[in-house]
């Protein structure tokens, strides 16, 4: 069985996202923002995220998701086919900055896969990138410009990140994973 750390809870996943979006706010004080979550768990805090900001800024923003299976670089080497979701990005994002939301950032493939994406839709004019937790072991050189929480942690460490909208609840954890665990 794994055992499980919490390292944020759901007040704490409140505050941090709250703070992510004051951040957002301070630092595009202009017009042009759109909000871009990557599936799963970074769609649904892309859209707390944009509910923050437009509360913040009294006005409305683009709110937009992104499936980046088949524009990952490992997607050949999977065990099983990719699920694979529906894209929208239904605003035009050329003047845009857009910052993308996910939920962990480790090795920047997934970030890597997600500005691909991006682009085959039209060039903004800035990409951001904002995550929830950054637990380091970087394979690419990609750098969040918003973090909710560093967690350092071991390769042999997992951090999984709990919703409430697809996991009935809000909490971020650190487990280590079935072959650490056996040794």
């Amino acid at each position: 069985m794994e055992s499980e750390k919490v390292v944020l809870d759901r007040d704490d996943m409140r505050r941090t996202l709250v703070r992510i979006a004051h951040e957002i706010v301070e630092k595009n004080p202009d017009e042009g923002l759109a909000i871009v979550g990557i599936h799963r768990r970074g769609a649904v805090l892309a859209a707390r995220v944009q509910r923050l900001v437009a509360e913040l800024t009294d006005g409305s923003l683009p709110l937009g998701d992104i499936d980046i299976s088949f524009y990952r670089d490992d997607v050949s080497l999977r065990p099983s086919a990719p699920v694979v979701l529906a894209s929208h990005l239904d605003f035009p994002l050329e003047a845009r900055t857009i910052v993308i939301v996910d939920d962990v950032l480790y090795t920047g493939r997934t970030v890597r896969a997600a500005i691909e994406a991006i682009f085959d839709y039209g060039r903004p004019a800035r990409v951001q990138l904002a995550v929830l937790a950054d637990r380091g072991h970087r394979e690419l050189p990609i750098r969040p410009d918003y973090v909710g929480k560093n967690l350092p942690t071991a390769r042999g460490e997992r951090v999984n990140v709990r919703v409430e909208e697809l996991d009935g609840v809000d909490e971020v954890t650190i487990s280590e994973t079935a072959e650490v665990a056996a040794a």
